[in-house]
This record gives structure tokens, sequence and C-alpha cells, in this order.
């Protein structure tokens, strides 16, 4: 029964992705030239429309590419037609096509799912700093894919978004933890206890999904979110500390059989109602807070998993680290310009944690804090 369970929800989700796919119509015309019909999608109202080797939806404020001609081997996508921005590369839109290059606009904020995906010729890709998601196995299968260059901020990443390329591959044997600026984009290949550097911020959802070598991971503070499907199927993962998240999303821990050690915070504000699905273990949850924190969290109310944990309130261990200030998990510069901003008085940024840059230890803040604290820096 258990694993019916677990298939019948694999197929909902499929089944709603498929529903609200929106596939592109094609659409006869010359470039710019938009066709007379009018879709409904979302409550929103687009025009389709073909501009060179793409069809693309004309929505109110901005385009969405939603095919590009399988035949072209090359694409630059225009920052604007009709003399709104292209803002997003649509479900599919590049799938199976023969494009060896891409060039992406920096008005693109979202490249969608499956986008990329299997791309026999597709050999390199630059994302640029403008998108903030991309979705859904967008570069899966794409066999010449040796360079993916991506910006230095965090992107929301959905699942397997590199699977079965050359680049992912080749980054593995670098380090199991494949980390780009701060994204843990992979960490399928780990064994063991797993420790994440305190330079990563944000873990894509899929990260360690159907790893059975890995048995206790440990994350930094800085990690907020523990997305879905994180550990999906993580046989012999057996404890994980995550307290700096404030959601445990869909299906993070389901089918992880071995869990019975649970480390989180009173940082924890939601868990989805199947993050949890499909354990049959009991776990010693160790909830960093007071137990009404842990009331306070937004749970499902009649989780069997949650019902049979042994629920331990315990202080916060001292974890803070020396110079940072603004507490996102490393001291870096940004943490020394914070500090000088504050002994001259401009107080417009927040400095969360004053006392990790007491270097002097002397309970106060001063000049020769800053003085030390730039020498550690520099070190």
């Amino acid at each position: 029964m258990k694993k019916r369970k677990t298939i019948l929800r694999a197929a909902a989700f499929a089944a709603a992705l498929t529903l609200t796919a929106g596939f592109a119509l094609p659409v006869q015309g010359r470039d710019n030239d938009a066709s007379q019909l009018t879709v409904y999608a979302a409550d929103e109202t687009y025009t389709e429309g073909t501009s060179g080797v793409f069809t693309y939806r004309k929505y109110s404020d901005h385009i969405e590419i939603s095919r590009c001609e399988i035949s072209a081997t090359s694409a630059e996508i225009p920052e604007t037609i009709e003399g709104l921005p292209v803002t997003t590369i649509g479900m599919y839109a590049f799938q199976i096509s023969k494009i060896e290059t891409v060039t992406i606009p920096d008005t693109v904020t979202e490249i969608g799912h499956y986008s990329f995906c299997t791309c026999p010729n597709l050999k390199s890709v630059t994302i640029p700093s403008s998108v903030q998601k991309i979705g859904i196995r967008a570069f899966e299968t794409c066999p010449n894919l040796t360079e993916v260059n991506l910006p230095d901020k965090i992107i929301e990443m959905n699942s397997c978004v590199f699977e079965g390329s050359p680049w992912l591959e080749e980054q593995r044997k670098k380090d199991p933890l494949v980390i780009v600026n701060g994204i843990l984009i992979d960490g399928q290949t780990c064994k063991g206890d797993v420790f994440i550097p305190q330079s990563v911020k944000y873990v894509a959802s899929s990260a360690f999904a159907r790893n059975n070598d890995v048995t206790s991971v440990v994350f930094p503070s800085g990690v907020t979110k523990l997305c879905d499907n994180t550990f999906f199927y993580c046989s012999n993962l057996k404890s994980v500390d995550v307290k700096g998240a404030t959601i445990l999303d869909s299906m993070a821990f389901d089918n992880c059989d071995k869990l019975t050690d649970l480390k989180i915070s009173n940082k924890l504000k939601s868990i989805d109602y199947y993050t949890f699905a499909d354990i049959d273990s009991t776990c010693t949850i160790t909830f960093y807070g007071k137990e009404s924190e842990w009331q306070s969290v937004e749970k499902p109310a009649n989780d069997q998993f949650l019902a049979r944990a042994n629920v331990v309130f315990a202080d916060a261990p001292n974890d803070d680290i020396p110079g940072d200030v603004n507490m996102d998990g490393e001291f870096n510069i940004s943490d020394l310009v914070l500090v000088q901003k504050w002994l001259i008085g401009n107080k417009s940024d927040e400095m969360k944690n004053w006392k990790a840059a007491d270097f002097i230890s002397d309970d106060k803040l001063d000049i020769y804090d800053l003085i030390k604290m730039r020498r550690e820096l520099f070190k």
C-alpha cells in the first residue's frame, strides 16, 4: 500500500504538469506578426505570434518564448518583441531542437520546466544575472553540454536541472558536492556523513534524491529552506541537521525510512503536508526552542511521522561565525563594510549579530575591533 501511495502522488503531479503545460500552437506569418488567436491560461489573456525562429506568447506586460524551430542550429533570444520585454523561456520551448548555442538576454527572469531538455547539440549556455528561477530538468539529457556559466547570485533551481550533461558529470568528479556561487546544485554522489560548507545559502530541489549512500547531512544556518524532494528516497539517511530552515517543503524526506535524528530550530515556520510522506521510522526531533514555539509551527495535524516522533526541546548551540555580523553564514568583506558604516554612524543596514565583531572580547564595538577584524579577514 505504501508503494501505491507514492505512485499515485507522482502520477497526480505528472497529470497536473501536463494539464497546465499550455502547449504552443503553430502560427504562420512573418517576423513580429502576431496571430489573431486569443488564448486563456492561468487567468491571463495572451496572443500568439512568430518572430524569426521563435513562436511567442504576448501578455499585457511581457513576452514568453513558447517554441523554437526544431531545425534551428543557433538562437539569439531578443530582449524585446512588439515593444515588450522577453522575460520567460516557456516549458518545452527548445526541447529536442538542434541548437548548438543560445543567447539569453538579461531581460529573462525565468527558464521554464524542460525548456532545453534533450537538445542533442547544445554545447554551452550562459545564464544572465536577471534569471531568478530555473525549472524542472531544464537542461536534462543534453549530451554535449560541457560549459555552463552561472551568475554570481542565488538562483532558485528545481529538480535535476543539469542531469545527464557532461558539465554536471565533470563537476561531480571535482567534488561530489556540486556548489556554484552559494547554490548546492547536486549531492547525489555523496557518501557517508556530509557537512555542507558555510558558503551554501540555497539547496536545489532533489539535490540528494535517490542517494542510497548518504547517511547524515549537516546544513549551515544560512540554508533557510529545505526544498521539495531534497532527500527523496534516500534509503539509508539517518540524521539531518537543518537548524536554519524556516520551511520544510513537500516530499523533502519522502521514503527516508531510516531517518531517526532530525535537528531543527525555532526559525521553522512551516512543514508541508507531504514532507515526511511514506516513512515508517520513529525519529527523535531536537527542536532548538520552546514547546510553545514548536506548537506554533504550521504543520499537518494528522501526520503519522510527527505523531510517532519524540520531540526534545533544547537551547540552540552556539555556532556563531566570528565576524559574521549580518549572519549570512560566512565572514566576508560585506561584514567589514557593515561594521565600518556603523562605527561612523550609518545604521541604515541591519547588524544582526554585533557580538560576532567583538574581536577584542570587551563587550563593546569600536575601532580596535575593526582593525583586528580587517586583519583576520585578509589573512
